[in-house]
């Protein structure tokens, strides 16, 4: 029996085909540089890389977070993942709902560097959420998950590192981004191509303000579409390993052409099913806030919660 992540994934690469002809010139325009704008640019100073990798080894967690905080905030992304990418989906015809919701992707996971060098960087949620929320970006939900899959022109194979201890430290992170980096080369994947398959994604559920103290991790789909990872939040808010990847998404999404702010749609009831499973996301501004303001605090005063 198909699970419903397949069923899903399945469904939105049928009205991917579908609309093929139509996609190219009207759904890319929405997500144009625009969006990008509150997103700080990259000093020429800025450290590459594999140099900022070596400079966290021996870090404590606190302090390696806090570092990578520092990094995104100043604008130490490499300028590919500043070209957003639309994921065209299709709310259920015949109930009197918009023909198509575009949202904007980065084309891969948030990394530190440049387009010459650098490193898809594992973080925290709160991290992850605290540039999003500066920058006017959020995180996505399981079901954008599934989109971002589906619609993905480049699908790489998940290589799991053998769990252990040293899952969570920066010789892992280097591991795997190395892994990751050759499967690039023996693909000829292009910069800016929406790349998936590659890490879990850190994503917003309903769960979280249940598990407030948690994080939340969803994905890693291996080629037959299907994820590694269930929706989780087994683990703390401060873990963060290896195999965890930060995708932005756009607060602006484009309803039949219109913009609207994300959150609206989360909670709109009509629309909400579109883009999360569990239908609408219960005030997703004040979740964000909360799990971002009490844990950066105590991570900039090294005092768990």
């Amino acid at each position: 029996m198909r699970t419903q992540t397949q069923l899903w994934t399945g469904a939105v690469a049928v009205l991917m085909i579908g609309c093929n002809g139509a996609w190219g010139a009207s759904a890319q325009a929405p997500c144009d540089d625009s969006l990008m704008q509150a997103m700080p640019g990259r000093s020429a100073q800025a450290l590459g890389g594999h140099a900022f990798a070596q400079e966290i080894r021996g870090l404590t967690d606190d302090e390696r977070e806090l570092r990578i905080r520092e990094e995104l905030l100043a604008g130490n992304i490499p300028q590919f993942l500043r070209r957003l990418v639309p994921i065209l989906l299709h709310p259920p015809a015949g109930q009197g709902l918009p023909n198509d919701i575009v949202i904007c992707a980065a084309p891969d996971y948030l990394a530190i560097g440049s387009d010459e060098d650098f490193m898809l960087m594992p973080m925290r949620l709160a991290t992850a959420l605290s540039l999003a929320s500066e920058t006017g970006f959020t995180l996505p939900t399981p079901r954008i998950v599934d989109a971002i899959y589906a619609q993905a022109t480049v699908h790489v194979a998940p290589q799991p590192l053998p769990a252990s201890s040293e899952m969570r430290s920066t010789e892992y992170l280097m591991r795997h981004d190395e892994l990751v980096r050759s499967q690039r080369a023996a693909q000829d994947i292009s910069l800016g191509a929406l790349t998936a398959g590659d890490k879990k994604d850190l994503v917003l559920t309903n769960r979280l303000w249940t598990h407030l103290d948690r994080v939340a991790i969803y994905g890693w789909h291996m080629l037959d579409g299907r994820p590694i990872q269930s929706l989780s939040t087994v683990h703390g808010w401060r873990y963060a390993d290896y195999s965890h990847g930060a995708r932005l998404i756009s607060t602006r999404v484009f309803v039949d052409g219109k913009p609207r702010s994300i959150f609206d749609v989360m909670q709109d009831s009509r629309l909400a099913n579109v883009l999360s499973g569990e239908g609408p996301i219960s005030n997703a501004l004040a979740l964000i806030r909360t799990l971002t303001q009490a844990r950066l605090s105590a991570a900039l005063s090294e005092s768990p919660l």
